[in-house]
This record gives structure tokens, sequence and C-alpha cells, in this order.
């Protein structure tokens, strides 16, 4: 079991799959870090020796803006432009889409479900 940065990467699955699973890194940078610790990128996490698996935590390390860390930063840049009032930050505080979708139809995902109108009181008829 290969755990790298707090997380506990998946045994079956390809160590650049498996490192995806780390907040802050995607296929791309997974590839680029297996490069530079001089892992093969085809094997399973399984499959890892320690000396592999330390490698690759050192580079990490040494790269930076991974899970905790990197979260923070993004709640805190999030933070800043709510408490600065920007246009941005206003469309965070209202739990609108920030970056020019439209809003007319859509955007349910960011909007959440829609909400129904409530039927009236019942006339009674006579």
């Amino acid at each position: 079991m290969a755990r790298i940065a707090g997380v506990e990467l998946p045994t079956a699955k390809r160590v650049e799959i498996g490192l995806t699973y780390i907040y802050g890194i995607g296929r791309t940078r997974a590839i680029t870090i297996l490069g530079k610790a001089g892992v093969e990128e085809g094997i399973k996490v399984k499959d890892l020796s320690e000396d592999e698996v330390l490698r690759i935590q050192r580079v990490i390390q040494d790269e930076g803006g991974v899970e905790g860390d990197l979260r923070k930063e993004v709640a805190m840049n999030i933070k800043r432009l709510i408490e600065i009032g920007c246009y941005r930050g206003i469309r965070h505080r209202r739990g609108l889409p920030v970056r020019g979708q439209r809003t007319h139809t859509n955007a349910r995902g960011r909007k959440g479900p829609r909400r129904q109108a409530v039927a009236g009181k019942k006339k009674v008829t006579k």
C-alpha cells in the first residue's frame, strides 16, 4: 500500500493514474513527477518498491502545491475575492457561476436544484 501526501493510492491501478487521486496532481503532472523520480509509468501501484515510493514522495515534496496546502491556498484566494467585493467574489458569495457562463438556463450544478413553485390555497367551490 503506497501512501503519498497523506493519500492512500489504489493498488490495482497504474502509478500515473493512482497519483491523480492526490489533490493537485493530474495526468500531465503525474507523468512529469514519475519522469523526475525515474519510475516507469506503466507499472502498478502494488508493484512499487519502497525506494520508488520514497523518490516519488521526495519529488512531490520538492515541487509543493498538493493536498492540504493547495486546498488552503485556493480557499484563501476565494476568501480574498469575497472580502474585496469584486465581481468574482460576489458570484462566489451568491453561489453563481464565476467565469461568465449563462444563468438564464443551465448552471444547475452551481445554483442547485430548481425551487418548485408552491401551489396556493385552493378556493372553495359552492
